[in-house]
């Protein structure tokens, strides 16, 4: 039993032991109540810009293999983590080497920045190209391969999310998703029709949102994450907004493009990873000609299945 002397409140008491336990079993019992149960204090997901990163994976003096996004220090995380339940990597594949990768994940999407290259495992093969987008299984072991030049790929996985419980991945007969490939080309001319059809201010932005047969209804790309190409046109912003999802953004095109996130500014860079704290007030700038192009990764999956997206506009700045 433990207590504190003379707690001034219940507030003031310490995780309270069983009396006299018994057993093994009743010994683990621990007791909180209303005043010191939820004031637990976690660090925050901070505003963060990844460049380094993706400077390294752009060398052409770096060898075949990951540059991790993790910030499992400011998280206060036991296992690598870009946000709580999201893991970045650049991977960079040399002319004619190959990477595996078996994560320990549900699912995995690939943004590919350069290269040419092959894709192998569950039985398929997939050939990609720049800007085509790969969404692969967990469970399964995979094969990316590059051609007669180097790859970058942009790689993200719900890796921190099984991690948090200890889960395992999936296997190749439960896995969560099938194998989509997304080409750039197809891409393109999607995003060419919601320019076409246009929209309302009470839509947030033009974006091209992924999913597929297994999660059609659901409108998402796996059941807990969401995976979007969103699109600024030049001299246009995004109102500010918040969300209770946060946002894993990698920026593909983007001059003189920057966000504003609780009234801080973050300029973009190429090819940079940010990260858009959950709840946070935030916009997006395009202050050049062209359109803006980055590919969102949300773990709003989750916040849509317990109804508490707790999306909104806001006359808040960003």
């Amino acid at each position: 039993m433990s207590m504190t002397t003379n707690p001034q409140s219940i507030a003031d008491m310490p995780a309270q032991h069983p009396h006299s336990p018994v057993t093994p079993a009743q010994a683990r019992g621990r007791f909180f109540n209303t005043g010191n149960a939820f004031n637990v204090i976690l660090p925050p997901v901070p505003d963060h810009i990844f460049t380094s990163e993706p400077i390294a994976a752009l060398d052409p003096n770096t060898p075949t293999g990951f540059t991790v996004c993790d910030i499992s220090d400011q998280l206060g995380s036991p296992f690598p983590a870009t946000t709580p339940l999201v893991l970045v990597r650049y991977a960079r594949i040399r002319a004619g080497e190959s990477l595996q990768t078996d994560f320990v994940a549900s699912g995995m999407f690939y943004y590919v920045i350069a290269g040419h290259g092959t894709t192998d495992g569950a039985g398929t093969s997939i050939a990609w190209a720049p800007g085509d987008v790969l969404v692969l299984p967990g469970g399964v072991a995979f094969t990316h391969s590059a051609g007669h030049t180097d790859a970058v790929l942009w790689v993200v996985s719900n890796e921190p999310q099984l991690a948090f419980e200890n889960l395992r991945a999936p296997t190749a007969d439960n896995s969560v998703t099938d194998i989509v490939h997304f080409t750039a080309d197809e891409i393109a001319r999607q995003i060419e029709l919601i320019y076409q059809v246009g929209r309302d201010e009470g839509i947030a932005g033009s974006a091209l949102i992924f999913s597929a047969q297994r999660q059609e209804a659901t409108r998402n790309i796996l059941p807990t994450l969401t995976l979007a190409m969103n699109t600024l046109p030049g001299g246009t912003v995004q109102r500010p907004h918040r969300h209770n999802a946060v946002a894993v953004s990698l920026v593909i095109k983007g001059d003189r493009c920057f966000s504003v996130m609780d009234g801080k500014r973050k300029d973009w860079a190429p090819w940079a990873t940010t990260i858009t704290p959950p709840v946070s007030v935030h916009s997006h700038h395009n202050g050049g000609n062209d359109q803006a192009m980055f590919l969102i990764v949300q773990d709003g999956g989750i916040f849509y299945h317990t109804r508490a997206m707790g999306f909104e506009f806001t006359e808040q700045p960003g």
